[in-house]
């Protein structure tokens, strides 16, 4: 076969070994077919990651510039409450399209996580401090079912930071409720 033809065919299985699209054991027996029982030198496979590690930078670094953006459309911003909603809502879209994106991928999704958990807060406390400024039960409220989906999240993605944050919060919420009782 040609060595040009045989390179292509040979970059293309250790691109299908690294992103798993086919068993180990396959790639390595085609691996072995190809290079006829050579080993070949993985030269390509570090500089492929390299990339990757960059776009994954990339991209969480996008994903934290939404908190920024949150926190600026719904406190400093005159526009309407529907629209400071819709463009939370559309961040959280983008968060929960990037967890299922990196979910995928197989790549660290905490950062897409945590991105969606802090929108949720923001955008669920401006609501209620919007609709029932004078009354504080609904704020402990909020608080406290997103302390119950920052446990469910925690659980579910095994990011230990989502429960004990959960746990925090209870026990703030749990504070704040017996000081204002005094």
């Amino acid at each position: 076969m040609e060595d040009n033809r045989k390179t292509v065919i040979i970059q293309e299985i250790l691109y299908w070994k690294q992103n798993k699209m086919l068993p180990e054991h396959y790639c390595d027996y085609l691996l072995t077919l190809y290079t006829e029982g050579n080993r070949i030198e993985e030269e390509e496979l570090p500089k492929q990651k390299e990339k990757q590690k960059q776009k994954h930078y990339i991209s969480s670094a996008i994903f934290l510039l939404f908190i920024p953006i949150t926190v600026g459309f719904l406190y400093f911003t005159e526009l309407s409450f529907i629209l400071q909603m819709a463009i939370s809502l559309i961040f959280l879209i983008i968060s929960a399209a990037g967890i299922y994106y990196y979910q995928v991928k197989g790549l660290g999704n905490d950062i897409p996580v945590t991105v969606a958990a802090f929108i949720v807060l923001l955008f669920s406390v401006k609501a209620v401090l919007e609709y029932f400024p004078e009354q504080i039960i609904f704020l402990y409220i909020i608080l406290a079912i997103n302390c119950i989906i920052w446990f469910w999240v925690g659980r579910k993605f095994k990011l230990i930071y989502f429960s004990i944050s959960s746990y925090i919060g209870f026990l703030m919420i749990v504070l704040l409720v017996f000081m204002s009782f005094r």
